[in-house]
């Protein structure tokens, strides 16, 4: 099946990295991959969507939306990223803006897969499956950081 990024601001490098990251994500939750789109935007479409989609007129940093029609089988949906929420957010958290890139990545394929975060018990068992998808792919994140630093 196959992971497509939409990448209107022509970033190059990043979607061998960003395909990577969720097959990573997916496996790690023994999940596979079926049609998975990635759309990089801004805040005004981020916004748009959260608040069509969630009732939150506010900008987002990723959105996650599962079209699967079981629970099992493959993982079919989208996730949208804010580019200017990666930028934001990498410099707040003192991070490069690959990494940010990642742990947004990762964090809405988590929630494809499955998990949540509205109660603290939820919150853990995320970050703990960030936190191990990130640490297994270094490569991955070096390579977001090098094509987004060439933007510079």
């Amino acid at each position: 099946m196959a992971i497509s990024v939409v990448n209107p601001r022509g970033v190059r490098g990043i979607v061998a990295p960003l395909r990577e990251l969720v097959r990573a994500t997916l496996a790690s939750q023994g999940k596979r991959p079926g049609e998975i789109g990635i759309v990089l935007t801004g805040d005004a479409e981020a916004r748009d969507l959260n608040r069509r989609y969630r009732g939150l007129d506010r900008a987002t940093d990723v959105l996650s939306f599962d079209y699967r029609t079981a629970p099992e089988g493959p993982i079919h949906g989208d996730l949208v990223i804010s580019l200017d929420r990666v930028r934001e957010q990498a410099r707040r958290f003192r991070v490069g803006r690959g990494r940010e890139l990642a742990r947004l990545v990762v964090h809405g394929a988590l929630h494809l897969a499955g998990h949540d975060h509205h109660r603290a018990a939820e919150r853990r068992i995320m970050r703990r499956a960030e936190q191990r998808v990130l640490r297994a792919t270094g490569a991955a994140i070096a390579r977001l950081g090098r094509a987004l630093d060439a933007l510079d």
